[in-house]
């Protein structure tokens, strides 16, 4: 059974900063994409960033780029999420997810994602 352990979520204010952390297997944090969804009440899961296996690219979200940063911590087998200038909009429960991509066209796609961590809530106030 594969565990991804989300951390990092909490209240805050709007313009406010948080960051997300994931632990992962040494063997899937090594050799898979890393990435993270997020899902609103009554919304569907959706994507909002993903690391490719040797941090090398990175991808976003248009609602979230250049505000949010993905990134891998190797010494911890850790994927972070560094979020600035938060918005009410990003409120949500953010979801870890490690997957093969095939092909980077497919980043966004929850389908490519075989594990996932159990989530963390993330509430922005306005």
């Amino acid at each position: 059974q594969v565990q991804l352990v989300e951390s990092g979520g909490g209240l805050v204010q709007a313009g406010g900063s948080l960051r997300l952390s994931c632990a992962a297997p040494g063997r899937i944090f090594s050799t898979y994409y890393m990435g993270w969804f997020r899902q609103a009440p009554g919304k569907e899961r959706r994507f909002v960033a993903a690391i490719n296996w040797a941090g090398t690219s990175v991808y976003y979200a248009d609602s979230v780029k250049g505000r949010f940063t993905i990134s891998r911590d190797k010494s911890k087998n850790t994927v972070l999420l560094q979020m600035h200038s938060l918005k009410f909009d990003d409120t949500a429960v953010y979801y870890c997810a490690a997957g093969v991509v095939v092909a980077d066209t497919d980043v966004t796609d929850i389908d490519e994602y075989n594990y996932w961590g159990q989530g963390t809530q993330v509430t922005v106030s306005s």
